[in-house]
């Protein structure tokens, strides 16, 4: 289960089904991500053919990262086996 959001949008998303603050066009990916990203136990369980996962440096070591479109990424961290401070950002 996720336990925090940064984003706004991602969290009206994941708890009441609202896309207001996602990009339309993303929508299908982004809902696919969550509902991943609440069924994983560690970063691992994210690493899918097309997210592209990879460990976050500087300022966000310690987050992971997956793919959603061009520069945008969703960002988040695990503590105790829950996602934590997941995120929607533009990664450059």
């Amino acid at each position: 289960m996720i336990r925090s959001f940064r984003h706004r949008g991602l969290r009206a998303l994941y708890e009441k089904g609202r896309a207001k603050g996602i990009n339309p066009a993303w929508l299908k990916r982004v809902r696919a991500i969550l509902a991943r990203l609440d069924a994983s136990r560690e970063p691992a369980d994210m690493d899918l053919p097309g997210l592209r996962l990879h460990p976050m440096r500087g300022d966000l070591r310690g987050f992971w990262a997956v793919d959603v479109s061009g520069n945008w990424r969703i960002v988040f961290r695990f503590e105790d086996e829950e996602p934590y401070d997941v995120d929607l950002i533009d990664y450059h």
